[in-house]
């Protein structure tokens, strides 16, 4: 009967998310999931090879199951918990990440999340830290014995991960300890142990680092092969890293031409506050070969007013609110009361945007705030670098930003998100980030077609959310012309300072990203033209709805990939919508 194999597959499914947690204890903590807090992944060459064996394994029991018996909603849940299972075996057999990438074995985060909320009481969150300290050294010694030749940006940001990590345990830990009532001298001993393992973990980084200097580094990129199948399955959708990039380039061109015509608009409207700079970069000067001079004068203007370390988190405030006001004012999508609140930003993670969003685990047995971390400049940064930083992230750019991770974006779009319940927690779980970033992009979108003011001009925000675009897509021609066809950093400093109008500093920090990463800076692009695509085929089919009608429906069954929410509201497969 089709209820006896809907049974075994919501069984075979929590058995099978059970199992992956389990195998990954931080992130677990993550998801919410506290049964493993005091565990570290002991990533020995034996783990990995049984986490394969054990993934197969559970592909083999999933093919099994007759998915054309099962309800709509569990057959979506069985696609996306195969591809998941399909991604982990090519990590570890394929691409062989654990070989190579140092980045894996820091403990900075699965600490840190110990830490910053409130699951549970200090004392237990506290026994956790604890053991996770004292499991450190074991699991430092087993990325060692597995780790073979690096790449040198690995290393070197490795070894900046890992001092953040030591600051970490050294002046937080000790900090929410000194908090705790009665002495602790478990977590003191587990303290001086982890940090001894760090550092002799960083000694054995730096002999690498010294090593490869003499006799040569692992090239970072993972070549045409490998990223085209990692794309699939990170993208968890048929479009090819070939189709990506050559609808990339044709939406670049598209959206460059979109911002000229923002920008002369812009110009015309302020001339008389411009003068005699109209039309100039900094110096009358075009800042590379693909730079428009009237766009470059528009955003150098707006990138002018900027921000500060003493008035950013005010700003990221008043933004926060004024878009809330915005939205529910236009009856733009369902506001839940949920608590958010801005923070700032632990050190350990400064540095490569002005704010992000740091939602709860699904999986939490209570209701917790969403973070939005805010980052003052990190220590130790120059003046120009200081600079750089707050004219990329500009007061009206801020505004862009806090769209994206907080309202209707992230924060709100998962607040949604975890409001679905299925018969299992694969849609939890297992969240799309091409859907989760694709509808914060979407929403930029459309919060400027709505003439959203920000500081008081929506068309320095619909500039800003254009500048935005034109990153999302250089991101995905970046990640893949890196990987596959050995783009150079000086031809993407080019793309992105020029085509990009991105400041040094920001473009910098992206190339050493598309070295770190492969496949995730193309989920923003694809995530967006997927999402907006669908807005666009429900909105034609459902003609007489509202705005908080059409976008309720298309956050209303968690964060699968778009074309399984296509299937979900039964919108077939249209032809591949662009960036504009």
């Amino acid at each position: 009967m089709a209820e006896d194999t809907d049974r075994a597959f919501t069984t075979l499914a929590r058995e099978t998310l059970d199992g992956m947690l389990e195998r990954h204890p931080e992130w677990a903590t993550l998801e919410g999931d506290h049964q493993h807090d005091g565990r570290l992944t002991v990533g020995t060459a034996e783990y990995y090879e049984q986490t394969a064996r054990w993934a197969s394994g559970r592909l083999t029991a999933l093919a099994a199951i007759d998915a054309d018996r099962l309800v709509p909603q569990n057959r979506v849940d069985a696609q996306i918990l195969a591809n998941k299972l399909a991604e982990l075996r090519f990590s570890i057999e394929a691409l062989r990440e654990h070989e190579w990438n140092p980045l894996l074995a820091n403990p900075g985060r699965a600490i840190y999340h110990l830490l910053a909320r409130d699951f549970a009481p200090l004392p237990d969150r506290l026994r956790s830290v604890t053991r996770r300290l004292a499991a450190l050294p074991e699991s430092l010694a087993a990325a060692q014995a597995v780790l073979g030749q690096m790449p040198e940006v690995h290393i070197e940001t490795a070894l900046t991960q890992f001092a953040g990590t030591r600051q970490l345990i050294t002046n937080e830990v000790g900090w929410v300890a000194r908090r705790a009532k009665g002495p602790r001298p478990e977590l003191g001993q587990a303290i001086l142990a982890a940090l001894e393992a760090i550092d002799q973990h960083t000694s054995w980084l730096k002999q690498r680092l010294a090593e490869g200097r003499r006799e040569g580094f692992r090239d970072p990129r993972i070549g045409t092969d490998l990223f085209s199948q990692k794309l699939r399955l990170v993208l968890d959708t048929d479009r090819t890293a070939a189709d990506v990039l050559s609808s990339a380039e044709a939406d670049l061109q598209r959206v460059t031409a979109e911002i000229e015509s923002a920008a002369a608009g812009f110009a015309s409207a302020t001339q008389n506050d411009a003068g005699g700079r109209a039309g100039e970069g900094p110096g009358g000067k075009e800042s590379g070969p693909g730079a428009s001079r009237v766009v470059r004068a528009a955003l150098d203007s707006l990138a002018a007013d900027a921000a500060n370390d003493a008035t950013i988190l005010g700003l990221i405030s008043a933004a926060f609110g004024g878009q809330r006001e915005f939205v529910a004012g236009h009856d733009l999508v369902t506001i839940f009361g949920d608590p958010v609140e801005v923070i700032e930003m632990p050190e350990i993670n400064r540095g490569v945007a002005v704010a992000y969003c740091d939602p709860p685990g699904p999986l939490e047995g209570k209701a917790l705030a969403t973070f939005i971390a805010v980052s003052p400049a990190p220590e130790g940064w120059s003046a120009d670098q200081v600079r750089s930083f707050y004219r990329e992230y500009n007061r009206h750019q801020v505004h862009n930003l806090m769209i994206h991770e907080a309202m209707p974006g992230h924060a709100l779009q998962l607040e949604h998100s975890r409001r679905f319940t299925g018969s299992t927690p694969v849609r939890a779980v297992l969240r799309s980030g091409p859907f989760v970033e694709g509808w914060a992009v979407y929403v930029e979108e459309v919060m400027t077609s709505l003439g959203y003011p920000g500081e008081g001009d929506p068309e320095a925000v619909r500039l800003q959310r254009l500048k935005m675009l034109l990153r999302s897509i250089i991101n995905a021609i970046m990640d893949v012309r890196v990987h596959c066809h050995g783009m150079t950093e000086r031809q993407a400093m080019a793309m992105m300072t020029g085509d990009g109008y991105q400041e040094e500093g920001e473009a910098m920090g992206k190339w050493r990203r598309v070295l770190l990463t492969s496949a995730q800076l193309s989920t923003y692009y694809v995530g967006f033209t997927g999402v907006r695509g669908l807005a666009g085929d429900l909105r034609r089919a459902h003609p007489g709805w509202t705005g908080r009608q059409l976008h309720d429906a298309m956050l209303a069954h968690g964060s699968p990939p778009v074309r399984h929410l296509r299937t979900l509201l039964g919108i077939p497969e249209a032809e591949l919508a662009g960036a504009e």
